[in-house]
């Protein structure tokens, strides 16, 4: 006779999130875990460097802060005015936001970056999808409770 033993997984709760703290919050979280990367990248040997156009160019830390802030402030600010009226476009925004800094990987690639400097930017671009998913989860949460 055998013995099944029923696993529960333990999961961590999203925190509930007024919009505010959702969008300020979310892209905090994702600009110092960018630039955590960033400096991973340094160790590991990485420019940061591209040719375009014949110029060489620097994208860190610069480009690094804004092309984390500007599209998380954008997007989560838009999601976060939208659920006034329809908080079904939180879910949607995970999805389409999670889809365009997976997607905008392709044009770190093809650039000419060296390969630490590709690996790191790779992962700056996901370092956005769980930044985005508790934010917009945990204003859902926020709005679903109130």
């Amino acid at each position: 006779m055998s013995i099944a033993s029923a696993t529960t997984a333990r999961t961590l709760p999203v925190p509930a999130l007024n919009r505010p703290a959702a969008v300020l919050s979310g892209t905090g979280a994702a600009l110092l875990a960018n630039i955590v990367v960033w400096l991973l990248g340094v160790a590991a040997g990485g420019t940061f460097e591209m040719t375009n156009q014949g110029q060489v160019q620097s994208v860190a830390p610069g480009g690094i802060i804004t092309l984390t802030v500007v599209p998380l402030l954008v997007g989560l600010t838009a999601a976060a005015l939208i659920s006034y009226k329809w908080v079904g476009v939180l879910r949607v925004a995970a999805v389409v936001g999670s889809l365009l800094a997976v997607g905008t990987i392709a044009m770190t690639v093809a650039a000419d970056f060296d390969t630490a400097s590709t690996i790191a930017l790779s992962v700056t671009h996901l370092t956005l999808v769980p930044a985005i998913v508790v934010a917009t989860e945990g204003l859902r949460r926020k709005l679903i409770e109130a």
